[in-house]
């Protein structure tokens, strides 16, 4: 992998496996098109003429062994004669191949037009909407934070609000509707009812869409020797903000010692968002491998010479929440011995997603692959345990200075830094032995 290269829209892209709700696209799925794509093609039935196309049924009676097609097509002409509904047959088959490819895996799914609209989009890092990350609050929708110079940020949205309702209808504590209610084209509007955080003061917000560019990482400089990073996922934008980010807290602290690098809660995203940052932070060294059937799901990706923080020591804060690309990218710098991981378990998403487009605008996204840390250890409902547990706290990423996770790894770095100096120290003479005279 290179550095700073462009991520192209092939590859593999990894399922998030925890659910992040974000007024991005819904939940922030982050997925690229698989090299394999599958191409739709007509199939011939036997007394058609070569120009007509065929019923979805036929295509599927042609396409499958005689029993298996029998059997499916009794299923579906007993459901469309005889369910007290009338269900169009292209509505069954969309139904039958969800609930197939869904019985597979909890992250394998048969995606619809908009569901694959929103993976593309999640994946490009930009969207047409208000900014915001949002969550479920009880009955209602709470503001995770506002996307920096959004409409949202512009109007004055600002984390822990509340959203009542939208344009006069109730939220209901219901996310995936909140996210769908919020999106539209650019220009359109959309209002918003708030109750301010930490007050009863109640608002009306209206907000024009527009497209978003999702930046996912963030930082600052805790003091004048330590830095703090965040990647709140992984998207095909993340390694150049990263890179940027970097380059800040270079500038901004000659001295730089050490930094933070926090995966709480990043649901994980575009693979190879995950490897571009491993190859950032890495001399050498493995980074993920891939396990699976087919040629392009058995892959290796390595570190190339090269590091944007060499000579920092770096912790990497990690949870529950830690997940998929996320746990590639703690797993690549702990095996290779780069950081330490402080915190809790990871989630244990250790599958990866490829998503094949299909006819008309549709596609699959189904797992592929089972991933390997550079130890070779397959994580899938394992998770990755860290070099130093913590007790859980709340993240405050708002305010890392105050989060007590983000305390405990600074002072973790001020120890390493004064081993660095210990291990340089010249070896002390024992006592009462003169030095040797020339």
């Amino acid at each position: 992998m290179t550095r700073g290269h462009t991520l192209a829209a092939v590859g593999i892209g990894l399922a998030l496996g925890v659910a992040a709700a974000f007024a991005l696209p819904s939940a922030w799925r982050a997925f690229v098109p698989s090299r394999a794509a599958a191409q739709a093609a007509d199939v011939g039935v036997a007394g058609q003429t070569a120009a007509a196309k065929p019923g979805p049924l036929a295509m599927l009676e042609a396409s499958l062994p005689p029993a298996e097609a029998r059997r499916l097509a009794e299923i579906l002409g007993r459901v469309r004669r005889e369910y007290v509904d009338e269900i169009p047959p292209e509505r069954l088959l969309d139904e039958a191949a969800r609930g197939m490819v869904a019985s597979l895996d909890p992250h394998s799914a048969y995606l619809d037009r908009r569901e694959y609209e929103d993976i593309r989009r999640g994946a490009a890092g930009s969207y047409p909407g208000i900014g915001i990350e949002v969550v479920a609050d009880g009955e209602s929708i709470k503001v995770l934070r506002p996307i920096d110079d959004s409409p949202a940020w512009r109007a004055g949205i600002r984390a822990g609000d509340i959203i009542l309702r939208i344009d006069g209808s109730p939220v209901r504590g219901d996310v995936a509707a909140a996210i769908e209610q919020m999106r539209g084209p650019a220009g359109s509007l959309v209002q918003l009812t708030l109750r301010r955080t930490g007050s009863r003061e109640v608002v009306e917000v209206a907000l024009e869409r527009t497209r978003v560019e999702v930046h996912s990482v963030s930082g600052m400089l805790l003091d004048d020797r330590h830095g703090y990073l965040r990647i709140a996922s992984f998207s095909e934008t993340t390694p150049a903000d990263f890179d940027g980010h970097v380059a800040e807290l270079r500038k901004v602290a000659p001295g730089l010692r050490g930094v933070v690098i926090d995966l709480r809660d990043n649901p994980g995203g575009v693979l190879e968002a995950a490897v571009a940052v491993a190859d950032s932070l890495l001399e050498g060294g493995v980074i993920v491998t891939g396990i699976g059937r087919t040629a392009d799901a058995r892959f290796r990706m390595d570190a190339r010479p090269g590091q944007t923080l060499a000579g920092v020591d770096i912790i990497v804060l990690v949870n529950r929440g830690s997940a998929s690309s996320a746990e590639i990218l703690a797993g690549a710098l702990k095996d290779n011995g780069r950081a330490r991981l402080l915190g809790a378990r990871t989630y244990g998403k250790g599958s990866v997603q490829s998503v094949i487009p299909l006819s008309d605008g549709r596609a699959l996204k189904i797992t592929t692959s089972r991933y390997a840390t550079p130890s070779g250890t397959l994580i899938q409902e394992r998770g990755i345990d860290p070099d130093l547990q913590i007790a859980g706290t709340v993240p405050r990423f708002d305010e890392p200075h105050l989060d007590a996770s983000v305390k405990a790894a600074v002072q973790e770095l001020r120890q390493m830094w004064d081993l660095h100096r210990r291990d340089s120290l010249p070896e002390p003479r024992s006592a009462g032995v003169k030095p040797p005279r020339a």
